[in-house]
């Protein structure tokens, strides 16, 4: 008989020896399980667009279950899933209690940097009773292929993540994680007392830095809707390469250097 699956938690999570239904409340999630074994998957939030074609690619596409913070518990636990995986940022504590509460089993990750996202979707894809996909494999060595950007090279970036009010990457962040491993340090990255994730910002009284990353999500930057407000040199970039973590890593390594230190605007 096969362990029982511990979550990033710390919580045993009962699951039966074979996995056939899981509700997915994160999209880097989803796309994770939609790309491994589609099929799985009976549940997802409206926000899940990847893989982009899973609708298409199982008979009986999955339910949407509303959003990450609001999630339709009675609909979820009204498709009997074996496991619901959900993640410590995204979805809210009370979520996850009320569905255990309902006596279904839920692993939740918890995910702060790039080593832990590889760790993170081991365990949570052996929680689905899946084996490591090629896909993980070769993201992680595409990162343990990047090589370390000199200290004198090293760029200091505010990252939006909206506007009305403006708001940024903070401390303690995936996306942080993302981009000092690239060799960007993030200019509100400060750890200080009362050091916020996801601070307000006033243009007016910005630390020093010479990068802005305007990512498509959740704000929709567009070259005509961002980088105007801001002196410092900008760029474009997708926001689930920045935030996700599944498959999306393995294009993050090969695109996201480029992209921070190539052509700004």
């Amino acid at each position: 008989m096969s362990s029982v699956p511990v979550d990033d938690q710390g919580t045993t999570v009962e699951v039966p020896d074979k996995v056939r239904r899981v509700v997915s409340l994160v999209p880097s999630l989803t796309e994770a399980i939609g790309v491994t074994e589609p099929a799985l998957l009976v549940g997802v939030t409206d926000w899940c667009t990847h893989p982009t074609d899973l609708d298409e690619v199982v008979a009986n596409p999955p339910l949407r279950i509303r959003g990450t913070k609001n999630p339709d518990i009675d609909a979820i636990v009204g498709l009997a899933p074996d496991l619901v995986v959900a993640n410590d940022e995204e979805n809210k504590p009370e979520h996850i209690a009320a569905l255990r509460e309902a006596g279904i089993a839920v692993y939740v990750t918890d995910i702060r940097s790039v080593d832990g996202a590889f760790a993170s979707l081991d365990g949570m894809l052996a929680a689905c009773g899946l084996e490591r996909p090629a896909w993980l494999e070769g993201a992680e060595k595409a990162w343990g292929a990047l090589g370390k950007v000199p200290d004198d090279d090293r760029r200091t970036a505010l990252v939006p993540i909206w506007r009305k009010p403006w708001m940024a990457v903070g401390c303690d962040t995936f996306t942080g994680a993302v981009l000092d491993r690239l060799g960007v340090d993030n200019a509100l990255a400060d750890g200080g007392p009362g050091a916020e994730r996801y601070p307000r910002f006033d243009l007016a009284d910005l630390p020093d830095h010479d990068l802005v990353v305007l990512p498509d999500e959740p704000y929709r930057f567009t070259a005509d809707d961002g980088p105007e407000a801001f002196e410092a040199p900008s760029v474009l970039v997708s926001g689930r390469l920045l935030t996700w973590y599944g498959p999306s890593l393995l294009e993050a390594a090969l695109t996201l250097p480029t992209v921070l230190y190539g052509p700004t605007s």
